[in-house]
């Protein structure tokens, strides 16, 4: 059996989730690609594990995880707090002089020094984020409806609170550009994380960027829009400099 040389294509996931929204991203991109979705501690499979919303300890557990797998060429994506966990990664892999991703996508995240509407302060708790999230279209009205007794309340809700904590705590870290080509998605009609905001993400690479824009709103990654996008974009020459393309063009 000849050895597997497909570039990687790692996948971080949003807030409060795990990796399903991933599930059929093999099939899309077939032979082109190996996608890993990373599972962070703390839900499905790994619910037993304690979460992690300390930027270091993460870095820590992904470099044990992810990094054994760096041995081929490799691009990263991440939506929502996933893009800013790819964005992290990419750093702390660059500080250790690891090999460096050929890619590092960003989806529906906006870049640190914009504010967020998902992260006021001061941050909410309980039934306030609960009602929060319902109102931002984050959660489904159902979730008030069941009561804090409901599964929304016991399951759900800690482990968004958590995943949002995290996401505060690696805006505030911040941190230099990238040495990497940086592709910035956004969804048309995403509220949260519109593309004229994401399109900032251009200063926080020296190694070229690029803005496209899919249908849908905060979660598309959830639709196959996204990954037929990045299969043809990844198979593309990096991009030659940091000036942005303008949101709506070369979308898809």
């Amino acid at each position: 059996m000849s050895e597997d040389t497909r570039p990687r294509l790692f996948c971080f996931h949003h807030a409060g989730a795990g990796v399903s929204s991933f599930a059929r991203w093999q099939r899309i991109f077939g032979a082109r690609r190996e996608v890993v979705p990373v599972l962070l501690p703390g839900r499905d499979i790994r619910a037993a594990e304690p979460r992690i919303t300390d930027p270091d300890r993460l870095m820590a557990e992904l470099l044990r995880s992810v990094g054994p797998l760096l041995d081929r060429p490799y691009a990263l994506y991440g939506h929502s707090l996933g893009a800013l966990v790819a964005h992290a990664l990419a750093r702390t892999i660059d500080r250790l002089g690891l090999r460096r991703p050929d890619r590092v996508v960003l989806g529906a995240a906006l870049p640190p020094h914009l504010p967020s509407s998902l992260l006021p302060a001061p941050f909410p708790q309980g039934h306030e984020l609960l009602c929060r999230l319902v109102a931002q279209g984050q959660l489904p009205r159902q979730a008030l409806e069941e009561g804090e007794d409901g599964v929304w309340h016991r399951r759900a809700l800690p482990v968004i609170r958590d995943d949002l904590k995290l996401a505060a705590a690696l805006r505030a870290v911040g941190g230099e550009p990238l040495e990497v080509p940086v592709l910035a998605v956004a969804g048309r009609e995403d509220a949260v994380a519109p593309a004229r905001q994401i399109e900032q993400w251009r200063t926080y690479t020296t190694a070229g960027f690029a803005l496209r824009t899919v249908e849908g709103g905060h979660f598309f990654v959830r639709a196959p829009r996204l990954p037929r996008l990045l299969r043809e974009e990844l198979d593309r020459p990096a991009y030659a400099s940091p000036a942005a393309v303008r949101p709506g063009s070369s979308s898809v």
